[in-house]
């Protein structure tokens, strides 16, 4: 797991508009928490922190150094503006090398499912309690040949070494559907149209004898048919 070092600065003032400015100044508002120890409000430097994120996932291990001191601490909670996705605030919680901590772990998909089957993501994340210095940044889940039915749970998830799992293990992560026939899905659309008072138009019949494609020749003037004969014969 990489440990990314942030140089952190103190902050003495508060309030809206102070936030602005330190923003503004590229850097990121944040308080650091845990242990006992009392609240301390500090920034962080925008483009590390985001690169740290980037790079390292949620549960990046940070190295806080501030007044010459360095701290581990992990991202608890992030505000981010709507718009921009600029972070806006950041909770830190301190953690010590050895003990261990509950985060939340995404859950990465690999493999094809068998014919026919379609995933249904019903958990993006899962809980475990792992070691702060040892979290994993993602947990792959191998859907390989996976027919519809066959759920993974999160108790069949496959953690990493010294994890233990924190989410109930009969929660469904995935579950696969049956991929739905040519006549299940006309069906549905003939329901859902009679359901919004459409009526389907019923094709004409073709006239005996003449099938789709043939040109139907219109009948010739009699009148013209005897100038011809009478032309010809002269």
């Amino acid at each position: 797991m990489a440990d990314f070092r942030l140089a952190a600065e103190a902050r003495t003032e508060f309030g809206k508009g102070n936030a602005r400015r330190t923003r503004q100044a590229g850097r990121v508002p944040a308080v650091l928490y845990g242990h006992g120890q009392d609240v301390v409000h500090l920034s962080l430097p925008a483009r590390e922190f985001a690169a740290a994120l980037r790079n390292g996932g949620s549960n990046a291990l940070l190295t806080i150094v501030l007044d010459g001191r360095e701290q581990l601490a992990l991202t608890k909670a992030v505000q981010r503006d709507p718009l921009t996705r600029r972070h806006e605030h950041v909770d830190l919680l301190l953690v010590r090398r050895g003990e261990k901590t509950v985060v939340d772990v995404p859950i990465v998909v690999v493999g094809e499912p068998g014919v026919d089957a379609i995933p249904n993501h019903q958990l993006n994340t899962i809980s475990i309690e792992a070691e702060a210095t040892h979290l994993p940044e993602a947990i792959e889940v191998d859907i390989t040949g996976r027919t519809a039915g066959q759920g993974i749970n999160a108790g069949d998830i496959v953690l990493p070494a010294g994890a233990t799992l924190v989410t109930d293990a009969e929660a469904l992560v995935i579950g696969f559907l049956g991929a739905p026939t040519a006549e299940a899905l006309e069906a549905e659309l003939a329901t859902a149209e009679a359901e919004a008072g459409i009526e389907r138009e019923e094709s004409a019949p073709a006239e005996e004898g003449v099938g789709e494609g043939d040109v139907v020749s219109e009948p010739q003037d009699q009148g013209s048919g005897e100038s011809m004969e009478s032309a010809e014969k002269g």
